[in-house]
């Protein structure tokens, strides 16, 4: 396996960390494979990046073929759209270096969790074009091709996390209703949004599950294939629900929603097929 370990300066000067697992190619089944891959984005309310949703989510990924990259973008102090141009950047690179890491630069999916998930989503929607553009990128050359996401953060509306849009719009522009409009997900879901998986826990006490619900029907509306589960219990920030990715090894372990990595790579497989 090749691990790749960049350092994605962000425009206002700080550094993102971008890694990455990329599968050697076996001389007895094909050694010119072309895999499809995952951006993983993990969470933290635009504060921090999870440790938890970063390389067992990676991981994962790789143990059903995927080469699999993650994404330790820019958070608080930082501003938007620092985070969203270092996620272009990570798609960017991904498809620069296809041919030596192997990838199908045209099966490339983003999954983000909370926060993240809310950047993985203004990265796949238009919701940001704009502001790629206006910073030196082609919004639909680092579009993902699938969109995945868990107990994302959605709306910048009455539902949101107000925590993750403090963080990411700072003082100046926290309760500015253009900014929040502008970064409500569900409000820019057109045809350029790639497929989507989501998945949410009804008594998620952090991030409400209506966030999810909203963008489904904002998928809907919008003719884009969406497959959405809710799980009966667990709070915020699950990651895989086990051991692994507990809360000093102890909390947030819910067997209910330990089957959503397999329901994801189920659904990356067809939608990829």
């Amino acid at each position: 396996m090749q691990y790749i370990d960049q350092t994605i300066t962000g425009i206002d000067g700080t550094e993102a960390r971008f890694t990455g697992y990329v599968i050697d190619n076996s001389e007895e089944v094909d050694p010119q494979r072309h895999r499809p891959a995952v951006l993983v984005i993990p969470g933290g309310g635009y504060e921090m990046t999870s440790d938890r949703e970063a390389e067992p989510i990676a991981l994962k990924f790789v143990g059903a073929g995927y080469n699999a990259f993650t994404l330790r973008y820019s958070c608080a102090p930082s501003r938007y759209p620092t985070a969203l141009c270092e996620a272009a950047e990570a798609m960017r690179l991904i498809r620069t270096h296809a041919d030596a890491w192997h990838t199908d630069p045209d099966r490339i999916a983003a999954i983000g969790f909370s926060a993240g998930g809310h950047l993985a989503a203004n990265l796949a929607t238009t919701a940001g074009d704009a502001d790629l553009a206006d910073n030196g990128y082609g919004p639909d050359e680092v579009r993902p091709n699938a969109l995945m996401l868990g107990y994302p953060v959605i709306t910048a509306g009455e539902l949101a996390h107000r925590g993750s849009f403090n963080a990411l719009l700072g003082p100046e522009c926290k309760d500015d209703p253009t900014a929040l409009n502008a970064l409500s997900i569900e409000r820019h879901i057109d045809k350029k949004t790639p497929p989507v998986f989501v998945w949410h826990t009804v008594t998620d006490d952090c991030v409400p599950m209506e966030n999810t619900l909203m963008l489904v029907q904002a998928c809907k509306n919008a003719c884009i294939p969406v497959e959405a589960h809710l799980f009966p219990e667990g709070g915020h920030g699950l990651a895989l629900g086990t051991e692994e990715t507990a809360w000093g090894g102890k909390g947030n372990i819910f067997p209910c929603i330990q089957v959503w990595p397999k329901l994801a790579i189920d659904w990356l497989g067809r939608t990829f097929a």
